[in-house]
């Protein structure tokens, strides 16, 4: 069986579809005509240089400041009710 080179930007985009588009490593290996065996390896290649889950610290970071700003905002709203219910307070006693 003759060995094909491809070149950088196909198994780029290759590896791509697999983490980013969420396809499934055999069907985009299909798709594309290859073997499923070196798109797997290079998907492994990939995560491996990427470093331990380094797409999923992105998708913590964006939620942790989703947090944050919904936790400022329920601390405002919290702060703005306390002054209406001492000035309410006030108002009947």
């Amino acid at each position: 069986m003759k060995r094909v080179r491809y070149p950088a930007e196909f198994k780029a985009e290759a590896v791509r579809q697999v983490t980013e588009r969420g396809h499934g490593v055999v069907n985009v290996a299909k798709r594309l005509g290859m073997s499923d065996k070196s798109l797997y390896l290079w998907v492994r290649l990939a995560q491996d240089r990427a470093g331990p889950g380094s797409g999923e610290t992105a998708q913590l970071k964006a939620e942790v400041s989703r947090l944050k700003a919904d936790l400022k905002r329920a601390n405002e709203e919290r702060d703005i009710l306390k002054k209406a219910a001492t000035y309410f307070a006030k108002l009947s006693g």
